[in-house]
């Protein structure tokens, strides 16, 4: 029988104390046992309550994370909440950016595209442009630009500059207008922010600038070093003197009437850091020439003498003589230019890679062993349109182990190129047409 408990009512058999569930005694005489909760024991007494949670103390207790307490993160099995020896809760997994967006793929897909493409593919997003218009992408290249492309057309019939601001944000450092005025040239200055110093080299072609325009512009822009004119026939000699600065390394004139041998001397006393020269003028005479200083004689590497009609082998002496570090140097379209000036040329600049005497037809085989015999640098050989060369002259050159570009384009059809086979080091540049 139970004992009685409070106001009469009997005790229940199986109260709980402490955690523990203490069983009536057995008629065996084992007595009574203790038997902790959690055991199968425990488990088969419905009557038997769970016991609160323990909870850490509270100077040990954490914070939980915001994830936690929204349901979204679950400490593992067996763990406290809290404590110094809990784990770690691993935060909200990091969100990449969609592959079409991501700048580290783009980066490297870009490369793989030509110019024009990444001007159409610098439209697609603003994310695609961003990538593309950094300057590691447009190295190298020049912008070309009409002067009917640098204005805009209001609604009330004005023009207004165009925004260039594309074009800073790329970085280029060359430009070439085409078909611009004083003006034009004046206004590209204003509108763009790399003018005054970002621009390293600038290209005018058909354009109707000015002896002034020239000089604002050389003025202006500090940081030109390369300089081309072409197809220019307002400016004239006059303007080559005034505007012309000492830090052009670099400059080509072409097609552009007003140019004769004042012209050359101005080159020669204004330009003492030139190490390229690239000159199509009609005029120029041999006594041009002969108007380059000792110095420029150590700096310049580089002359292209194009269609110089009246220039003989007189002309050519003056060069060897004046310019003996060449390493490229052309006589493309001096018809009047013979082997004997070949000769002097082989003699005297023996430091040429790259030699071009196209469309020169006084050349013949004998030219062509003078070359062999003294060029031993030699490079390139154009003799594009030289029809007095014959398989005896290549077969001169078939000795040359430097020569690597050989052009006979426009040559004799009867040249079969038979003196080649025995060239170790030659690979034909251009075949004959």
């Amino acid at each position: 029988m139970s004992s009685p408990g409070v106001n009469g009512d009997p005790k229940p058999p199986c109260l709980p104390r402490n955690g523990l569930v203490k069983l009536p005694g057995q008629p065996n005489g084992l007595g009574t046992a203790s038997i902790t909760k959690g055991t199968p024991a425990a488990k088969n007494r419905p009557c038997q309550p769970l016991p609160p949670p323990t909870l850490p103390p509270s100077s040990l207790a954490t914070p939980m994370p915001r994830a936690a307490l929204a349901g979204g993160l679950c400490p593992p099995a067996g763990l406290p909440l809290g404590g110094p020896a809990s784990a770690p809760v691993p935060g909200p997994p990091v969100e990449r950016p969609p592959l079409a967006t991501d700048e580290k793929i783009l980066n490297g897909l870009f490369w793989y595209f030509s110019a024009c493409e990444k001007c159409v593919l610098a439209q697609v997003c603003k994310a695609w442009r961003r990538v593309l218009y950094q300057p590691k992408f447009w190295v190298g290249l020049t912008p070309v630009l009409h002067a009917k492309e640098l204005y805009n057309v209001l609604p009330g019939g004005e023009k207004e500059f165009v925004n260039l601001q594309g074009f800073a944000a790329r970085g280029f450092e060359g430009f070439c207008l085409v078909g611009v005025s004083d003006l034009d040239i004046c206004e590209f200055i204003d509108n763009y922010a790399l003018s005054k110093k970002g621009v390293k080299a600038m290209s005018l072609k058909r354009s109707t600038i000015t002896d002034a325009g020239l000089e604002v512009m050389l003025e202006q822009m500090q940081g030109v070093v390369r300089l081309e004119l072409s197809g220019c026939n307002d400016f004239t000699e006059a303007g080559l003197w005034s505007s012309l600065s000492a830090r052009i390394t670099s400059l080509s004139v072409s097609d552009c009437i007003n140019v004769a041998d004042d012209a050359i001397a101005a080159i020669s006393q204004l330009l003492p850091n030139l190490a390229e020269l690239s000159l199509q003028a009609y005029h120029v005479t041999d006594t041009a020439l002969a108007y380059f200083t000792a110095r420029q004689g150590h700096s310049t590497h580089t002359l292209r003498l194009l269609s110089c009609w009246e220039i003989t082998n007189h002309g050519v002496v003056n060069v060897v003589h004046s310019l003996p570090n060449l390493t490229a140097l052309s006589l493309s379209g001096c018809s009047k230019v013979t082997d004997d000036g070949v000769e002097l040329v082989a003699e005297n600049l023996r430091k040429l890679r790259s030699l071009d005497l196209s469309w020169c037809p006084r050349i013949t085989d004998m030219a062509l062993e003078y070359v062999a015999c003294d060029l031993h640098r030699l490079e390139e050989l154009v003799l594009d349109r030289c029809v007095r060369i014959t398989d005896t002259g290549l077969s001169y050159l078939s000795t040359m182990s430097s020569l690597r570009s050989l052009y006979l384009r426009w040559c004799c059809q009867q040249l079969k190129a038979c003196g080649l086979t025995q060239g170790v080091g030659l690979q034909q540049g251009s075949g004959n047409s």
